[in-house]
């Protein structure tokens, strides 16, 4: 019951929205989300910590194709969940500007609701078709928000993401329907049968590519990143945050919830290949983020490369590579939000975000400027911050897998600190640039929502146990999943 609250409440607050309609609609979006954040810290952490059984519901769907609706929540899922009810109330007041209003609000903020049901629903499904559904769901809202609310020609690029990300997930279908029916009679969409399968190599290796494809477009992974950073750059913040922050854990989710469990012998065949996929990524992301002016395109590379090294440590298959890939996922969420964040908030207040543009903002916004650089030591990993953990257990992972891939994934933090402190010495210091900014410093709202995500990310860094131990669990099963499938195979 605890679990189909957690999973239906955002879906009741889109209702909501679309009856009550008016000016009020974001307060609507705002306080359901904090609503759903209390629910999620509430009930899934308590009942997780307790009778874990209550965050689970198995009751049939449609019985003649053995389809349930299975939700429930491991510590890999509540991790997610959590992230995603974290997020939103951050993602949902920065939209709110009532300088620039959104048009059409009513609509807007039902699609934000709608799309955090969906997401929520990915990482609590325990159903291969159920897990289907709302992967697909997630992508009409997005897309109508990035489409209709975002930036000049937003609606080609946007279908560009849509068609490849449509395109992905019809591999994902296909693998899914074929497990199906290797399922003993009568057929189970259930995931945890999936892990049973007796599946040959040859079986492994193309569900190994008919996975691979769906989730590295999603991640996105190189060279199926196209889409990715004229999405960002021409969304609406909202967008660009939900996007960034959290759809792509979908991909990296996938990942440990179907590849490692189910194909070993595909993720032995071509995992290396993969992992030089991302590695490629990784260098090729960094280095044209060095060579970016736009502030938020930036980022998106910056982005390309952080997921990168996530996606390379699910696929070492081993204890360090996949922790650091679970609580990278939650640090990066969080620094990634706040990194676009605040830069929406340089573009509100200098009317750009083009970095030969700016120069000075220190001087003039003294208190956004510590705060900026907490967010950016964070995503540069330094210690101590959120983001040195997940990078040393990936980068340990990796070294345990392969050295080599390890030293070329372990540019991305050079490279990182590069791009990162050269936005800062070109946007905050300096002389003052003729742009002028009427709003000062960020107070209020803005400053309260900046020492949120800076208390974050350094009590993550300075204790990240607890998170550690969250998932410890979930992956120990998977690596003996994969044990299991591995050993089966080569019998």
């Amino acid at each position: 019951m605890f679990a189909l609250l957690i999973l239906l409440f955002p879906l009741l607050i889109t209702l909501a929205i679309l009856i009550r309609g008016g000016e009020r609609v974001s307060r609507i979006a705002l306080v359901g989300s904090i609503f759903e954040l209390i629910l999620v810290c509430n009930n899934g952490f308590q009942k997780f910590y307790g009778d874990a059984s209550k965050l689970e519901m198995n009751v049939p769907w449609i019985p003649g194709l053995g389809i349930n609706f299975h939700i429930g929540l491991d510590g890999l899922s509540l991790l997610l969940v959590f992230l995603t009810a974290l997020l939103y109330p951050f993602i949902v007041r920065a939209s709110i500007n009532p300088q620039s209003p959104i048009r059409n609000p009513k609509s807007f903020y039902a699609l934000m609701m709608l799309m955090q049901f969906a997401l929520i629903g990915v990482f609590m499904a325990r159903d291969a078709f159920l897990f289907y559904v709302f992967y697909e769901l997630a992508l009409i809202p997005i897309y109508f928000m990035c489409a209709f609310w975002g930036g000049e020609r937003s609606i080609p690029i946007t279908l560009k993401f849509f068609i490849y990300t449509l395109a992905g997930s019809l591999f994902m279908l296909i693998a899914i329907l074929y497990l199906y029916f290797k399922t003993p009679a009568p057929h189970t969409f259930d995931i945890t049968a999936f892990y049973n399968l007796s599946l040959t190599a040859t079986e492994q290796s193309w569900l190994f590519w008919g996975f691979f494809l769906a989730f590295a477009i999603k991640i996105p992974i190189w060279p199926f990143h196209t889409w990715q950073p004229d999405t960002y750059t021409v969304s609406p913040v909202a967008g660009t945050m939900l996007l960034a922050g959290i759809m792509l854990k979908m991909g990296i989710y996938g990942l440990m919830r179907f590849v490692v469990p189910i194909v070993p012998e595909g993720i032995a065949q071509w995992g290396n290949f993969a992992m030089i996929l991302c590695i490629i990524g990784i260098i090729y992301a960094s280095l044209i983020a060095l060579r970016q002016n736009d502030l938020k395109r930036l980022i998106a590379y910056s982005s390309i490369a952080h997921v990168g090294l996530m996606a390379a440590g699910v696929l070492t298959v081993n204890a360090s590579g996949l922790q650091g890939a679970a609580i990278q996922m939650l640090n990066h969420g969080i620094n990634v939000v706040a990194m676009f964040f605040m830069i929406d908030l340089i573009e509100q207040r200098y009317g750009t975000r083009n970095m030969n543009e700016l120069s000075g903002i220190a001087a003039q916004m003294k208190r956004f400027s510590w705060l900026f650089v907490i967010v950016m030591l964070g995503s540069v990993g330094l210690p101590l911050t959120n983001g040195f953990i997940g990078e040393f257990l990936l980068l340990n992972g990796l070294y345990q897998h392969n050295a080599w891939y390890a030293a070329a994934a372990g540019l991305t933090i050079i490279f990182g600190a590069a791009y990162m402190l050269r936005l800062y010495r070109n946007v905050f210091l300096g002389e003052k640039s003729n742009f002028n900014n009427e709003s000062g410093d960020v107070k209020g709202w803005e400053t309260r929502i900046l020492v949120a995500f800076s208390l974050l990310i350094i009590l993550i860094g300075v204790y990240p146990l607890p998170w550690l131990e969250l998932t410890s669990n979930s992956m120990q099963e998977l690596i003996q999943y994969f044990s299991q499938q591995a050993t089966a195979a080569s019998l």
